[in-house]
């Protein structure tokens, strides 16, 4: 049985064919529709999942991935968002010992001494989103200031 996409009622019927696609009007609220969505076509579903596996990848920008696709980067940006909304929650286990960031290697919790510029930094974790950390690094004499 065919559900209106307004009114989620099930009192429809056929209506005609517009372009070969086959038609519906709902009997409750009037609607004509057609069944499914035939806006996205396959090539933009190639792009959309190659923009996503690109950008986890951590090799890939908007902008550079919008060049790339002949879109703009907020079309990208879209992409990627819709993908994560449609991505269930991943857990991470407690026992991560090192991160990589921006090609550097820094050990959690190992380092109580000065580094850097001779400074002690206060470092601060947490999960913003499930799968996603954020360190927050300041000098040991910020709040003295």
């Amino acid at each position: 049985m065919i559900i209106c996409k307004s009114c989620k009622s099930e009192d429809t019927r056929k209506n005609g064919r517009v372009r070969g696609i086959q038609r519906y009007k709902c009997k409750a609220c009037d609607l004509n529709f057609v069944n499914g969505d035939r806006r996205c076509k396959r090539e933009t579903a190639v792009k959309k999942a190659l923009c996503v596996i690109l950008y986890s990848l951590g090799k890939a920008s908007f902008s550079m991935l919008g060049k790339i696709l002949n879109h703009s980067p907020s079309i990208i940006y879209r992409w990627i968002v819709e993908a994560m909304d449609k991505t269930p929650e991943s857990s991470i286990s407690g026992d991560i010992q090192e991160i990589e960031f921006d090609e550097m290697w820094h050990f959690l919790q190992k380092k109580v001494k000065n580094s850097g510029s001779s400074r002690q930094w206060i470092v601060a974790t947490g999960e913003l989103l499930p799968g996603l950390q954020g360190v927050v690094m300041l000098p040991s004499d910020f709040l003295r200031k």
